[in-house]
């Protein structure tokens, strides 16, 4: 979804404090995204809140759809012989295998 840097009033004022480092990291990551520092700020604030509330909302889905779910999930798990290989080998950075 994201931000919308043309054509939109920004009327509200949202004020905090930071470090520093943290003042400059944002400096930095604006200038080197080519975003104001207010853009760079927002974007990533409401792309954050995206994140979070993306977890948080309700679905809403038909009776039907309910029941086709609820039955998907009382089904009994099915054994799949490609992923019980690939557990089965050492990991990718060589800490030991996954048995």
């Amino acid at each position: 979804m994201g931000v919308s840097h043309s054509r939109t009033i920004r009327a509200r004022r949202i004020n905090l404090r930071a470090t520093d480092r943290q003042e400059k990291l944002i400096r930095t990551g604006a200038e080197t995204t080519g975003l104001s520092v207010t853009d760079f700020i927002l974007d990533s604030a409401c792309l954050q809140a995206e994140h979070v509330l993306a977890d948080k909302r309700e679905f809403v889905v038909s009776p039907k759809q309910w029941k086709v779910f609820v039955e998907a999930l009382d089904r009994p798990a099915q054994t799949k012989p490609e992923l019980a290989r690939l557990f089965s080998k050492t990991a990718v950075l060589g800490r030991g295998s996954r048995k």
